[in-house]
């Protein structure tokens, strides 16, 4: 777990943290991110391997059509009980 304020920057405080550890590709991993799952966030989970990213508000459609051309799962507005799933729903029980 990392924390900043931009979503970005935690998520590159996480891939390091991975890369530094040697815990890459992180199979078997969920990224949760506090806001937007953009394209950007879309390319560093994919890059970092992680395969589910997760967001509590929406991704953007290059977002999602880069996670479905990646094999990303995608999910937005996760919050609670509740979540849309953009792409991969095959990963989810």
């Amino acid at each position: 777990m990392r924390e900043d304020v931009g979503r970005h920057n935690a998520v590159d405080k996480v891939v390091g943290a991975g890369l530094r550890d040697g815990a890459l590709p992180a199979a078997g991993t969920v990224l949760q991110v506090s806001g937007r799952a953009s394209f950007e966030l879309v390319q560093k989970a994919a890059r970092a391997g992680i395969p589910v990213l997760s967001a509590i508000s929406a991704p953007s459609t290059l977002a999602v059509d880069l996670a479905e051309e990646c094999g990303l799962t995608l999910l937005g507005f996760v919050r609670g009980d509740s979540m849309n799933v953009y792409t991969r729903a095959d990963r989810l029980r």
